[in-house]
C-alpha cells in the first residue's frame, strides 16, 4: 500500500534521460529479486520476513512504473484490448509450473520464476519508446505534494473514488476465495488433506483458462463498442454467480464449475476496469501515482479478508458456504458501485 503510490509519485516526477518509467521498472526489478534472494536464503522467520517486505516493496516500484505505460503509450479506443492483455492470467500457472521442475533446489525455485519474468521486464523496458519529463515541468517538491501521494479527494473526483469503491469490493469477494480454497475443501467438500494442493492447482488452471478469454473478449468488445460499465457490471455478477455455484456445491466437479465461472467474470473485469479507470484518471500528469493510489483497492482486501471471515464464519455456524454467498453479494455490490461513474459510457 505504500511501494505503490510512493514510487508511481517518483516516476510521475522522473527527468532521466532514460525516461519516466524505465528507471523504476529495473530498479524495482534488481530490488525485488534482491528480496526473494534473501527469501530462499533465509535462516529464520525474521530474515523471511525482512526479504518478503524488501520484495513487496520493489516489485511495487515495478508495477507502479509498468501500469503507467497504459495511460502513456495507449489510446482511449485501444484500451480495453490493451488492458485485456494485460489481464491474461498465466503468471501463477507457469510461476508453479516453474517450480514443480525444480523441486528440491530451494534457491532455483525461488530465482528461476524471477529469472524468466526478469528477461521479458529487461526486453520491455529495452525496447519502450518511453515517455520524458523536462526539468522545468517537474513540480516543486513540498511536505504537502509528499502527503497527497497517499490519497485522492473524493469529493473532487468522484468517478475516480466510485471506480475505487468497486474495485475494493470486487477484490474482497477475491480475497475470500483465494484465501479459504483449501478450508473450503477441507471442510465443505471433504477432500483428503493430501489431495488439496492438487486440487487447487487444478482450480487455478481452469479459472486461468477461462480468465485468458474472458480478459480479450471483454476488452476487445468494450473497445468495439465504446462502453465500460456494463461490461464492468456484467464481469461483477457473472463472479458473483460463480462464487454463488461455489457455495453451494457438494463435490469437486462442482467447485470447478464455480471457479470456471468465476475465471469468466474475473478475467472481463479486470480487463475492462483497468481501462475504466485510467480513463476517469484526475490528474494525467500523475498518473503513475494516481493508478498506485487506486491499487490500494487490490492490495487491502487481502488484509480485510482474514479479518473479517471469521465473524461471516461465526455467524453461518463454520459453513464456508456462507463465507462464499457473501464473497458474490460482495462482488455484485462492487458491479453496482461503477454505475454512478459519469464521464465515462
Amino acid at each position: 500500500m505504500f511501494g505503490n503510490p510512493f514510487f508511481g509519485r517518483m516516476s510521475d516526477r522522473t527527468c532521466s534521460g532514460q525516461g519516466m518509467r524505465r528507471p523504476w521498472m529495473v530498479i524495482g526489478l534488481v530490488g525485488g529479486s534482491l528480496g526473494i534472494l534473501v527469501v530462499a536464503l533465509a535462516p529464520n522467520i525474521p530474515v523471511v520476513l525482512i526479504g518478503w517486505c524488501l520484495a513487496q516493496l520493489f516489485f511495487n516500484a515495478l508495477q507502479a512504473a509498468q501500469v503507467a505505460v497504459l495511460p502513456d503509450q495507449v489510446p482511449v479506443a485501444q484500451r480495453g484490448m490493451v488492458a485485456g492483455v494485460l489481464g491474461v492470467s498465466v503468471a501463477s500457472v507457469s510461476g508453479t509450473f516453474l517450480v514443480t521442475l525444480f523441486t528440491g533446489n530451494q534457491l532455483a525455485m525461488f530465482l528461476a520464476p524471477c529469472a524468466v519474468g526478469g528477461f521479458f521486464i529487461l526486453l520491455f523496458a529495452c525496447t519502450l519508446d518511453d515517455r520524458r519529463l523536462a526539468r522545468a515541468d517537474r513540480p516543486a517538491w513540498s511536505l504537502r505534494e509528499f502527503a497527497s501521494t497517499f490519497y485522492v479527494n473524493p469529493r473532487e473526483s468522484r468517478d475516480f473514488a466510485w471506480a475505487f469503491a468497486s474495485r475494493f469490493m470486487f477484490v474482497l469477494a477475491y480475497a475470500f476465495l483465494f484465501t479459504y480454497q483449501a478450508y473450503y475443501l477441507l471442510d465443505k467438500i471433504g477432500s483428503a488433506e493430501a489431495d488439496v494442493p492438487q486440487q487447487i492447482f487444478l482450480g487455478t488452471l481452469v479459472q486461468s483458462v477461462v480468465i485468458v478469454a474472458g480478459s480479450l473478449i471483454g476488452g476487445w468488445l468494450s473497445d468495439r463498442t465504446g462502453r465500460r460499465k456494463i461490461f464492468v457490471l456484467t464481469a461483477s455478477i457473472v463472479f458473483g454467480m460463480g462464487m454463488f455455484v461455489i457455495a453451494i456445491a457438494g463435490d469437486l466437479n462442482g467447485f470447478l464449475v464455480g471457479m470456471a465461472i468465476s475465471g469468466l467474470g474475473f478475467g472481463m473485469y479486470v480487463a475492462v476496469d483497468l481501462a475504466l479507470v485510467v480513463d476517469v484518471l484526475p490528474d494525467r500528469d500523475n498518473a503513475a501515482k494516481n493508478l498506485g493510489v487506486f491499487n490500494i483497492a487490490a492490495a487491502l482486501p487481502a488484509s480485510v479478508a482474514p479479518a473479517i471471515a471469521p465473524a461471516i464464519l461465526a455467524v453461518g455456524s463454520g459453513s464456508y458456504g456462507v463465507l462464499y454467498a457473501v464473497a458474490a453479494v460482495s462482488a455484485i455490490i462492487g458491479g453496482f458501485a461503477i454505475l454512478p461513474v459519469k464521464t465515462v459510457r
